[in-house]
C-alpha cells in the first residue's frame, strides 16, 4: 500500500486536542485496509517521527433524517490514535518530510 494513501487527514475534535496536549497523541483518519504497522511506517517515512503506539477504531455507519427528504448516510471511517515516543516531538500534518 502506498504511504501517501494510508493517512487521509487529521481529525480536529475536542477529544483529539486534549489527547494531543496531555499524552502527545494525534488523531487522524486512515484508510480502511491500513494496519497498525502500515500506519507506523507511514508516519516514520512521511513525517520523520518515531511512533510509540498506534490504536485504531472503526466508526459505525450513521443515518440522518432530513426534514424534507430521504435519509442521508455517513459511511464507516477508520480512525487512528498515534502516540509519539518523544514527548517534545510534534507531528505537523501540513509538512511532509
Amino acid at each position: 500500500m502506498r504511504l501517501y494513501r494510508i493517512i487521509k487527514k487529521p481529525l480536529v475534535t475536542e477529544k483529539g486536542a486534549n489527547a494531543e496536549m496531555l499524552n502527545n497523541t494525534y488523531l487522524c483518519e486512515v484508510s480502511k485496509d491500513a494496519t497498525k504497522i502500515d500506519i507506523k511506517k507511514a508516519v516514520l517515512e512521511l513525517y520523520g517521527v518515531e511512533v510509540a503506539s498506534v490504536n485504531t477504531l472503526i466508526t459505525r455507519e450513521k443515518f440522518k433524517q432530513g426534514k424534507k427528504g430521504p435519509q442521508r448516510r455517513k459511511g464507516e471511517t477508520k480512525k487512528a490514535y498515534i502516540t509519539l515516543k518523544d514527548p517534545k516531538a510534534k507531528l505537523d500534518f501540513a509538512i511532509i518530510k
